[in-house]
């Protein structure tokens, strides 16, 4: 694959991919998200994500939703623990269209008051919608116990009581602190030659004023297992167990990506869907899910089981968990899990869409994209013996925390 890239003089990024489409695809990432809000701003990088779309300096919220729409195309946007993306899909033709709204609504929002209370009712029924679901919620719930007292613990969407205090001040302060130019990456999968991009991102993303970023985020150091049972009124357990892990700068996050996906990732012969599932039918969805964060990561499994198969359920993921630890894959099993990961990888890349937000996402973080190929040489690089050492640091018993909806 080849990539362009080019850094404005305000500082933003920009990587594409001429790829053979009619359709393309185009993002903004912001180096953003709910991590980098004060306590009584929990929610507000969710929040902001919603109400741009309700009003700019030369469109009403119908003009921006219809603009895309008009000729086919769709406009979305997402918040996470540490970025905020505006993405859009389209026909190749209507590339710089596509550029210019992403730039309007990203830098032009107004704000409307009237907007703003609607959206607060929109996004506290999301809350309470999400309150109704217990093997969404428990994640929430999981990552807040795990990081008690710091940001990284607070679930994105916050709280009713913090977003009834949100107004357009509010909103500009967070703004005005965290969209730093050069911590935003514009990226692009298009059948489009790169020199029309570049003189489009000019164009629109140019003319942003330089905001360079001047505060780091803190690492989590206080971590500290704990254990707890909530008692809940749902028909299944549901549980998690976890540990914080490593961060996405960390020398060996491949090989506990790795090791994840053998474990609990998302092919069904996965270890724990195996055992859980396949062998003794006493759990319709198990998984493990790895993360990595700046300074911090986050390592988790999930499980929901009737109460009758609670513990029977707690004695088989130990057994796996202990064999990863004690017991060497073998050759062919390292070579047939590392065979899984490359096909997976090489299958997500294939979906343009995810492609482009997957290379915005690296190209903000690395400030580069490997290839498949380098990808796929650093997996094989990974011996069993590494595999081993992973699973003793993160999925040791002394090491793990405990969540479990009863």
């Amino acid at each position: 694959m080849e990539y362009h890239n080019f850094t404005l003089p305000n500082g933003v990024r920009i990587i594409h991919r001429q790829d053979k489409s009619p359709v393309g695809h185009c993002g903004l990432i912001l180096n953003v998200g709910s991590r980098d809000e004060n306590k009584e701003e929990h929610g507000m990088a969710h929040f902001i994500e919603h109400v741009v779309f309700k009003g700019t300096k030369k469109r009403k919220a119908y003009h921006i939703l219809s603009r895309l729409d008009d000729v086919g195309g769709e406009l979305n946007a997402y918040t996470t623990k540490e970025e905020t993306c505006i993405y859009a899909s389209f026909l190749k033709q209507d590339f710089e269209r596509a550029v210019e709204l992403i730039h309007d609504i990203s830098f032009n929002s107004i704000f409307p008051p009237k907007e703003i209370e609607k959206e607060k009712e929109v996004i506290i029924d999301e809350i309470n919608s999400y309150k109704d679901s217990p093997a969404e919620l428990i994640f929430d719930e999981f990552e807040e116990m795990l990081f008690e007292g710091d940001p990284m613990g607070r679930n994105i969407l916050g709280t009713p009581e913090h977003l009834k205090t949100f107004g357009q001040k509010e909103i500009q302060t967070f703004i005005d602190r965290n969209y730093n130019t050069d911590q935003m990456v514009f990226c692009s999968v298009a059948d489009v030659p790169f020199k029309k991009v570049l003189a489009w991102a000019e164009k629109y993303l140019g003319q942003i004023k330089n905001n360079p970023r001047d505060f780091k985020r803190s690492e989590v150091s206080n971590y500290v297992p704990q254990s707890m049972t909530i008692e809940k009124d749902t028909h299944q357990c549901h549980v998690m167990i976890g540990n914080v892990a490593y961060d996405y700068k960390h020398p060996k996050r491949l090989h506990l990506h790795l090791l994840n996906n053998l474990l609990g990732g998302p092919g069904m012969n996965s270890r724990l869907n195996m055992a859980l599932r396949e062998k003794n039918g006493i759990a319709y969805n198990v998984e493990s899910t790895y993360a990595p964060f700046y300074g911090t990561g986050v390592f988790s499994i999930y499980f929901g089981t009737d109460s009758d198969n609670l513990n029977r359920s707690f004695s088989i993921i130990n057994k796996e968990l202990k064999l990863l630890r004690n017991k060497s894959l073998g050759s062919l099993q390292l070579h047939k899990a590392a065979r899984q990961l490359k096909g997976q990888i090489a299958i997500s890349a294939d979906n343009r869409e995810n492609l482009m937000l997957n290379i915005g996402k690296s190209y903000l973080l690395y400030n580069q994209v490997d290839s498949l190929e380098t990808i796929n040489n650093k997996i094989d690089s990974i011996k069993a013996s590494d595999l081993m050492e992973v699973a003793n640091e993160i999925l040791s018993d002394s090491r793990l925390s405990y969540l479990i909806y009863q």
